[in-house]
């Protein structure tokens, strides 16, 4: 009688699996899908109901003979890749592609490479889940219909090398939005009056801001409000008007999900979602740890559930009594649901095993692979923990009819926070002792005025763009990191210091999506389609019908871009520069980078010069022309053609008008021109063309 054979993705896993398991059984990689559409054409057949075309991935034509021979031996096969719909599809690819019948083979899942859950997952053998199948298949068939049918115009119409997706075109369209609104953005003026008070029985000052009246809250608007409520307060006596004390409790947090790891990952590891992911499958599948051998260190990483099995949390809860004592450990239920629709086909990110902390593997980890097990680590022990307390107490201290607030608390007991803090966990600026009372003689020692401007939404961040996505209900766990690393890869977006800025290219991009896709790029339509989907999974609903509803629409709008989608001018646009080389005009080409002046011969001509177009603007410091620049990422910015002679520079598009108030270029933002300098506040509507021309 043959060995039983389990095949599972990669040679990692394997490795791992395969000390689990005695020497009946035989463990091997597939590396990943073996059969897929094909990448040179369509591989969809539209007219017979969307049938999708497969074929043996190329270069797995070996591997797959090597395995129908093992198939061969085996008394049973296991396809045990990993438990969610894309490792349902390639344990439904192998068994279609090796010939296996429900007889001979079964699928096994498990959410951690431990012993126990392997084994428990043999004798949970079942078959292939089709509706997981199908929710791959239907996901997998609408990105190539929208990929493949959409790239090919954008090569059209704007270049070579672009591209399109159900999801990324979304994700680029959320990201121009934010730019957009950043771009209009007009900052209001507003006044912080902060004062520093002695106060009887207390060390320190206090440090008190300004609330408004007794009756109501105020907001500073102006210097001259400010001025007034200055001039008021001239010779006031203070006194404290009221004391409160009181607890508060801070909640420990939940364990991690895709999601909120990258999020996490990308605020105190500066780690890309990419990277994120890359370590995560590495601690999963299994690495080699010192006196351990090969080791799954965390739970599966493709999740939006928080819930944990018994196990884990009873394990988690003993590790908690032992190494920090019992009024740690928390009494809450904290695997409640939530409320929020999500796909709780398994847990929660965890460490695996509760002995191996982050102390004992480290010498067996690389950093980066450290690091992120810590967070896991810290943060799953922490879910475990009871909330935080803090005595508080908030002081109102008043003169005439004004009046200022201090707030301070202290940590009456740590909870979580003894394992885990957050990474934006803010500094208390007060101590104020337990003496101080409404009798308290109070003095003032300092008033300190500050101007402010009301902020522009931020731009977004990875982390920041992927619980937007999240929110938004914008792809799935397994998505979120492939869809930035392709927006990054195709230069619609660039990345500076964390920031995510929109390149020439992807507003061009996003443009076009925009007026002929509408549909494509719409939020609302992505999310409720994401539901849909979301619904063959669960089998209420058949993958084909999500296509046939989608597709008469889709081209339907496909046949009006290509006949009525003017081109993005990138004819050769001759200018005034000779070339040094031949003497020619220089023209301007486009590049992966964006404009570039060439010879017309180019590449016979290989002479190239950075193109810098210019905007009908004068320089205001030295009369030179403003031109578009670009950073070294790609970054878009308006600066003197002088430079570096000149420096003259601003992110939002100047113009030729100066401040009537104090003399700084205007700006262009949204439709009202805005002085360039954040302390003067000036602003006017934006004239129309017709008024521009004039002017000019």
């Amino acid at each position: 009688m043959g060995k039983n054979l389990v095949i599972v993705e990669s040679p990692a896993k394997a490795k791992t699996i395969k000390k689990f398991l005695g020497s009946n059984y035989e463990v091997i990689a597939s590396n990943g899908h073996v059969r897929d559409l094909p990448k040179s054409r369509l591989g969809i057949d539209v007219d017979n109901d969307f049938e999708p075309k497969y074929i043996t991935i190329r270069g797995k034509g070996d591997l797959l003979a090597k395995m129908r021979k093992e198939v061969k031996k085996a008394s049973h096969v296991y396809l045990a890749t990993d438990p969610d719909r894309e490792g349902e599809a390639i344990s439904w690819h192998l068994y279609e592609t090796l010939k296996l019948d429900d007889k001979k083979a079964s699928r096994i899942t498990f959410n951690e490479i431990t012993k126990s859950a392997i084994k428990a997952s043999i004798k949970q053998a079942r078959d292939i889940d089709m509706n997981l199948v199908d929710s791959q298949q239907a996901r997998r068939v609408l990105d190539r219909i929208v990929g493949y049918q959409i790239s090919p115009l954008l090569w059209e119409k704007v270049k070579r090398g672009l591209s399109a997706g159900r999801v990324q075109s979304v994700a680029l369209r959320i990201i121009c939005d934010r730019e957009d609104e950043i771009n209009a953005f007009i900052p209001s003026e507003y006044w912080s009056l902060d004062a520093s008070f002695s106060i009887e029985g207390n060390k320190k000052p206090v440090v008190a801001k300004f609330y408004g009246t007794i009756d109501k809250k105020m907001d500073i608007n102006s210097k001259e409000e400010l001025d007034k409520i200055l001039n008021d307060l001239k010779g006031a006596s203070y006194h404290i008007g009221e004391i409160k004390k009181g607890e508060r409790s801070k909640k420990a947090p939940l364990p991690f999900t895709t999601s909120t790891l990258q999020q996490e990952a990308s605020k105190r590891l500066n780690f890309s979602t990419q990277k994120t992911m890359r370590i995560a499958q590495q601690l999963y599948e299994g690495v080699d740890v010192k006196g351990h051998g090969t080791v799954g260190l965390i739970s599966y990483l493709r999740t939006d559930s928080t819930r944990v099995s018994d196990e884990a949390d009873a394990n988690a809860k003993k590790y908690i009594n032992e190494e920090y004592g019992e009024e740690y450990v928390t009494t809450e239920d904290v695997n409640k649901a939530s409320g929020k629709k999500i796909q709780d086909a398994h847990e929660a990110i965890r460490p695996t095993y509760m002995d191996l902390s982050p102390v004992v593997v480290k010498e067996s980890l690389s950093r980066d692979q450290f690091r992120l097990y810590q967070l896991v680590w810290k943060r799953f022990i922490a879910s475990r923990m009871k909330p935080a307390r803090y005595e508080t107490t908030s002081i109102k201290i008043d003169a005439k009819e004004y009046r200022f607030t201090a707030a301070a608390s202290k940590i009456s007991f740590d909870g979580f926070m003894l394992a885990y803090t957050d990474s934006d966990e803010e500094k208390e600026v007060n101590v104020l002792s337990a003496k101080i009372d409404e009798n308290s003689k109070v003095d003032i020692v300092s008033l300190d005025e500050n101007q402010h401007f009301t902020q522009p939404p931020a731009h977004f961040t990875e982390a920041s763009l992927v619980k937007t996505l999240e929110e938004l209900g914008i792809g799935r766990p397994s998505t979120y990191a492939p869809t930035i690393t392709t927006i990054l890869a195709r230069r619609y977006v660039i990345k500076e210091n964390k920031n995510i800025y929109v390149t020439e290219l992807g507003e061009v991009v996003n443009n076009i999506m925009k007026k002929a896709f509408p549909s494509i790029v719409d939020v609302n339509f992505t999310a409720n389609f994401e539901m849909l989907l979301d619904g063959v999974e669960t089998g209420d609903i058949k993958w084909k019908t999500v296509v046939r509803n989608f597709y008469p629409d889709f081209e339907e709008a496909l046949n009006n871009a290509e006949k009525t989608l003017e081109k993005v001018k990138i004819a050769d646009e001759v200018t005034d520069v000779i070339c040094e080389e031949c003497g020619r005009n220089m023209v301007i080409k486009y590049g992966p980078h964006g404009k570039f002046l060439a010879r017309p011969g180019f590449p016979e001509c290989r002479n190239t010069k950075p193109y810098l177009e210019k905007i009908g603007v004068s320089c205001p410091i030295c009369k030179k022309d403003v031109v578009i620049r670009k950073t070294k990422k790609g970054r878009r910015y308006y600066g003197c053609e002088g430079y570096p002679e000149c420096e003259f520079m601003t992110w939002q598009k100047p113009s030729n008008k100066l401040c009537p108030k104090c003399g700084t270029v205007m700006v262009e933002r949204g439709n009202k021109l805005v002085c360039n300098d954040a302390t003067c506040g000036y602003s006017e509507p934006k004239p129309k063309e017709k008024e521009k021309v004039k002017q000019d």
